[in-house]
């Protein structure tokens, strides 16, 4: 059997200098695909908002029975709808009966008093470019509604974002708001008070803000919060939950306090963070 002669020492090198070299350059290239991911990861947490091509105008509250896809059309208030300020006992866009479906809605300004729902009722891709009274009002009065807003968006809220106002359930996932009051309020003073429930996870919360939840204590709410991410709020001042003693009587709640609980609030360090 033929040998072949050793290879030269100025041949190893460069070879040597050659593996060196496509080592570093893999290095580099899976540095840089972990580094995409994770840009990838880090922005999928809050979808970038919609720019619709259209707009509607709309002048008379649109209800909805079954599902209503705006296809991400932009929908403002017209003539008696023509408002975006706070005022009390507006009409919203659209009143949708129990079971309903919105989805792919961008509310534009004036928004009126938003969307309401009569009983159960799913929110689906819904964004709100300029709050009006409330974003959307919650309003079945049995304890097993049960009302979704999943994806979408809300900003300049100068009060609250969602007011829950009925009876059952509301779960907020895969949200962002900003600049607001508060993100789901439990109504304070109702005339008809109900035990309410209210979950809030995997949520953007960009300051400034005041408050991510408020629950009356009294009527044994309780407000459940997980992924939970706070943006521009290095001082933490957005406060996560906070408990009320709510009453029927139209009076201004009295705050109690806030914060985790276990009981009312109920949520761990973990569960939230600030970037």
């Amino acid at each position: 059997m033929r040998l072949r002669p050793p290879l030269s020492r100025l041949r190893r090198a460069a070879l040597a200098g050659l593996g060196a070299t496509i080592l570093a350059a893999s290095s580099v290239l899976a540095g840089g695909t972990a580094g995409a991911a994770g840009t990838a990861g880090t922005s999928a947490a809050a979808a970038a908002w919609p720019n619709p091509s259209s707009s509607v105008p709309v002048s008379s509250t649109i209800s909805v029975s079954g599902t209503y896809d705006g296809k991400l059309q932009r929908f403002y208030g017209s003539g008696s709808l023509g408002s975006g300020g706070q005022d009390e006992g507006q009409k919203p866009l659209f009143n949708l009966a129990d079971g309903a479906t919105l989805k792919n809605v961008v509310l534009g300004a004036p928004a009126a008093d938003g969307v309401h729902c009569a009983g159960s009722c799913t929110l689906q891709n819904v964004w709100w470019e300029d709050v009006g009274e409330d974003a959307a009002t919650f309003k079945g009065k049995s304890s097993s509604a049960r009302y979704t807003v999943s994806g979408g968006g809300a900003r300049k809220a100068s009060d609250k974002v969602f007011q829950f106002n009925g009876a059952g359930t509301l779960t907020v996932t895969g949200f962002q708001v900003s600049d607001f009051g508060k993100l789901v309020r439990s109504c304070g003073n109702c005339s008809t008070q109900y035990k309410r429930s209210i979950v809030v996870q995997n949520t953007d919360v960009t300051a400034p803000g005041k408050q991510i939840v408020g629950i009356n204590q009294n009527y044994g709410d309780t407000a459940s919060l997980s992924g939970i991410r706070v943006h521009g709020d290095s001082s933490k001042k957005i406060k996560p939950c906070v408990r009320y003693e709510g009453n029927s009587s139209g009076k201004e709640p009295k705050e109690l306090g806030s914060g985790s609980d276990g009981t009312y609030c109920k949520y761990s360090s973990s569960d939230i963070s600030y970037n």
